[in-house]
């Protein structure tokens, strides 16, 4: 055990020493920020000062050693736009994705593995087959049709939602959160809803193929002729085994709600992270987006770590093959 996670540790920190290496790399073609920070006025003297002062003259491997030096401390410089620590700037913005992110989680989540599971019992009635139909939507519109065709229903014909921003905020220390106001959490339905939706049918359709697999075992007939309930049989011993493979995908989809944030952020100008990032490409500010992609990096990073630890302590399938590689 201690083996694998040194070794999966090991491989994590090399995956964001490499996607920290190609994002400052690629930051370098996006354009020069000179341009936009200084006026028309700008003399050769003004542009030289202000490389000099933002450390652009330096060569690049030593750009890229500093900017890894100061994210392991947690310190990404100075926005190039706003002239504040880039760190603060992402604690003010994070509360509101990393928000709409566990709501659009849980959702999916709870959501998907209930609809998946009741498809699946239910494979031959007209309820699952209208399920299943219906969650054709959720795969095949882009997320931001989805927000859109949203907006236009809930907030512009029938006037219940927000079409647009956060709501009301309460600060509980440097957490800002929307869940403790009305305006709040109205203002969470429908970017959530938007955000989670292609997630919650693809757990759906995975728990629903991965269960119809498991109640094909033969393990499950000898329960059934044992006499057990067929509500012991379902939850008891088929969706047990159904979650094992379900858990790594689950979890990479956490991932990808925080990543994909970036589309609902502006489609419901969500003041995020999401959409922090598409103004820093705008203005050619790359503290915050070096520092977006890390952060993002870090996240995937880490829930994959988790994942695959989960996946070692329940399936033993696995502790035996580490015992016998030994």
């Amino acid at each position: 055990m201690l083996t694998f996670v040194i070794r999966r540790v090991f491989q994590s920190a090399l995956v964001l020493l490499i996607v920290g290496l190609v994002a400052f790399s690629m930051f370098r073609f996006v354009g020069d920020p000179i341009d936009n920070m200084l006026g028309q006025e700008r003399t050769d003297a003004d542009i030289a000062r202000l490389r000099t002062d933002l450390g652009l003259d330096q060569p690049f491997p030593v750009q890229y050693v500093k900017f890894l030096k100061g994210a392991a401390e947690g310190n990404f410089g100075v926005s190039y736009r706003q002239g504040r620590p880039v760190s603060t700037i992402l604690v003010e913005r994070a509360p509101a994705t990393l928000e709409l992110a566990a709501v659009s989680g849980f959702f999916a989540i709870t959501i998907g593995i209930g609809l998946g599971v009741f498809t699946a019992i239910r494979r031959d009635g007209f309820m699952a087959n209208m399920i299943m139909s219906v969650s054709l939507i959720g795969v095949s519109l882009p997320t931001f049709l989805i927000g859109i065709l949203l907006i236009y229903l809930f907030a512009v014909e029938l006037g219940w939602l927000p079409s647009f921003g956060r709501g009301d905020v309460v600060n509980i220390g440097w957490w800002s959160t929307g869940f403790l106001t009305a305006s709040g959490l109205k203002a969470l339905i429908l970017p959530s809803i938007t955000l989670g939706l292609y997630q919650m049918t693809l757990i759906m359709r995975l728990v629903r193929s991965e269960m119809l697999e498991v109640l094909r075992q033969d393990y499950i007939r000898f329960a059934r002729a044992r006499g057990l309930k067929e509500r012991s049989v379902n939850f008891r011993h088929a969706l047990k085994n159904t979650l094992v493979p379900v858990i790594t995908v689950t979890g990479l989809q956490l991932g990808s709600i925080i990543a994909f944030a970036i589309i609902t952020e502006t489609v419901f100008q969500w003041p995020g992270v999401g959409l922090l990032f598409i103004n820093a490409i705008q203005f050619v500010d790359i503290p915050v987006m070096a520092a977006y992609l890390m952060l993002i990096s870090v996240m995937f990073v880490g829930i994959n770590l988790i994942v695959d630890l989960l996946y070692f302590a329940i399936d033993p399938r696995l502790r035996v093959d580490q015992k016998g590689a030994k």
